[in-house]
């Protein structure tokens, strides 16, 4: 990263004026200096997009509509974007990466990776032949601490995993107005054609899911879920509950709900193993807590554990809080690395192992096909495609 000449040029489609998920990854993207935005098919309303693109001072000819004509104009470029930022509803998410990976150019998408295992197999398939890089955005393995767990977990320092327990709780569907009939109807987190077959489960389960399997290092063989809707009249799940066996003998369990009242972004992980245990808390994501067998809670922290991979992702002193923008920015620093190295025809950057891929999106969609089937089986064993 120190030998590059200039930034990243990065797209966008989806993200106009109004959408979070947008800004945040704006925001991410310019954290480190990796990258500078200059054309996105922000909206598919005309007004819309020019209106947002000239927001973000955008050249008019740049503001584009369709997302394909994007594609092909921006291939076209001598100086056309590099990578493209996909933060569309799920529906789009493969068409999308689809059209820019068969134009040459790097996708970093949001997740869940789209609303069928089978697109995400192809999208596997199209990334590895065309030798592009395609990021993930699972936010939250951007942070030290989690990625310091990973390391721990990995090294043997708690032993072998015997229990790990996930929770991800929200409360925002559980407020009035997104109770309404009106709210349900119009939605795409509660449209099967935008969303997928699932809305909790897909919208933050698929977080829970990788993180578990990202800090414990292993994929559950089996799982058990049930899937519910508190919401009158709501078409997909407002919650989820699983539980997970794996392979060498652990146990675990797995819940996500946007209807846990009080609960604002409330992701929470645990990992015990046969010599200490783990446990972090997203909301307070610059400490974790290990606890050996038979001794006292030690409270680790952002700055002051010693690890390459926390290291890796710390830029500020010890006791300077970072949290969320700077996790989602530490995704889009290692995707700048990945690709600046397959600019050069260098190896993939050793340091950049712990971002998520294409193949992680895949495992998720695997999860939610489980998932569902083990619930309309009447909540029963069901296998983990791997």
């Amino acid at each position: 990263m120190n030998n590059v000449t200039r930034k990243l040029r990065l797209g966008m489609v989806g993200g106009g004026d109004g959408a979070f998920i947008g800004a945040v990854h704006r925001i991410a993207a310019r954290l480190d200096d990796c990258y500078e935005v200059v054309a996105g098919a922000l909206s598919g309303n005309a007004e819309r997009a020019l209106r947002s693109g000239t927001a973000l001072r955008l050249a008019p000819e740049r503001c584009y509509t369709d997302f394909r004509a994007m594609a092909q104009a921006e291939a076209a470029r001598a100086d056309g974007i590099d990578a493209v930022a996909i933060v569309t509803p799920n529906h789009l998410h493969a068409p999308v990466a689809t059209a820019f990976m068969e134009a040459g150019i790097h996708v970093i998408c949001d997740k869940p990776l789209g609303i069928s295992t089978a697109e995400g197999v192809a999208l596997a398939a199209l990334a590895r032949d065309r030798n592009l890089v395609f990021a993930l955005t699972h936010t939250y393995t951007g942070y030290p601490m989690v990625r310091h767990a990973r390391e721990l977990v990995a090294s043997g320092a708690i032993g072998d995993v015997r229990l790990v327990h996930v929770e991800y709780a929200q409360d925002w569907m559980a407020e009035a107005a997104m109770q309404s009939d009106e709210f349900q109807r119009t939605n795409w987190h509660n449209d099967p054609a935008k969303a997928g077959p699932t809305g909790c489960t897909s919208d933050i389960g698929t977080h829970a899911f990788h993180l578990v399997g990202f800090v414990a290092g292993m994929q559950p063989s089996e799982l058990l879920a049930e899937l519910h809707a508190f919401t009158p009249n709501r078409t997909l799940d407002d919650h989820v509950q699983v539980m997970l066996r794996y392979p060498n003998g652990a146990r675990g369990m797995l819940w996500s709900s946007q209807m846990a009242t009080g609960c604002e972004n409330a992701l929470k992980l645990r990992v015990f193993g046969t010599k200490a245990s783990l446990a972090f808390d997203q909301e307070n994501p610059n400490e974790l807590w290990l606890t050996p067998q038979g001794g006292c809670a030690q409270r680790l922290t952002r700055g002051r554990v010693v690890g390459a991979a926390a290291e890796h992702a710390t830029r500020v002193p010890s006791g300077h809080p970072e949290g969320y923008l700077e996790a989602f920015a530490q995704l889009y620093r290692d995707a700048a690395a990945r690709i600046h190295a397959l600019k050069a025809g260098l190896p993939v950057p050793e340091e950049t192992a712990d971002l998520p891929t294409v193949d992680d999106g895949v495992a998720g969609m695997r999860f939610i096909d489980a998932v569902l089937a083990s619930h309309r089986a009447g909540s029963r064993w069901t296998a983990l495609e791997r």
